[in-house]
């Protein structure tokens, strides 16, 4: 019996072993497949991406077309997201990875925001870099999402809601002391030394 015991110990070690690989490679490939099922990071191509297909060719343009008025005098850079889904990640966390793919805004300035709508979840989220969090507080991002971008929403006006919850935004930004943008900057400093210029060469005469 004792001989027995003895012999039946390294068979139950090699069943716990096995039975913790098996483990083991089952969470491995859990996690690989929830990994391979993440919804791809678009490609940054335009100011407003809608990957649903939900905003007419018009609505667009105009939004494209104000978002790149204000980067180009203002000097923030805003992107709007419109995709079906973000399962099986949060809205958060989807955010944040294409975020951090797509880096928008200045970098020595850290004023770009990034605007995602995830239409069949019903999820919006407003993510503002480091600069603009005083500006646009997770509240204010709150307040703007639910008080007016969502009315919009409910009554099928997808562009209106997404239009004025870019307005609303712009209007925030605005009133921050941010640095101009490059071109405007340097444009200033030629104005400022010709300027002087002409003074010296009144003194001169």
């Amino acid at each position: 019996q004792q001989a027995m015991n003895v012999s039946r110990q390294p068979l139950a070690s090699r069943s716990c072993l096995l039975l913790l690989l098996i483990w083991c490679l089952g969470a491995f490939t859990l996690v690989t497949a929830r990994a391979q099922a993440l919804v791809p990071v678009p490609a940054l191509v335009a100011r407003v991406m809608d990957q649903t297909g939900t905003l007419d060719a018009q609505s667009l343009s105009a939004l494209e077309s104000k978002l790149a008025t204000f980067e180009q005098t203002k000097g923030t850079q805003i992107v709007v997201l419109l995709v079906r889904t973000t399962a099986p990640e949060d809205i958060a966390d989807y955010t944040q990875r294409v975020g951090d793919a797509w880096k928008i805004g200045r970098r020595d300035v850290g004023d770009g925001l990034l605007f995602v709508i995830a239409k069949d979840d019903r999820r919006l989220r407003i993510a503002p870099a480091k600069t603009l969090e005083g500006v646009i507080p997770d509240v204010m991002a709150r307040r703007i999402i639910d008080q007016v971008v969502t009315p919009a929403f409910r009554s099928g006006d997808f562009a209106g809601g997404i239009d004025a919850g870019v307005n609303q935004i712009l209007g925030l930004v605005s009133g921050e002391a941010l640095p101009l943008p490059e071109a405007q900057s340097v444009g200033s400093r030629d104005d400022l030394s010709g300027a002087d210029l002409l003074i010296f060469m009144i003194f001169a005469v």
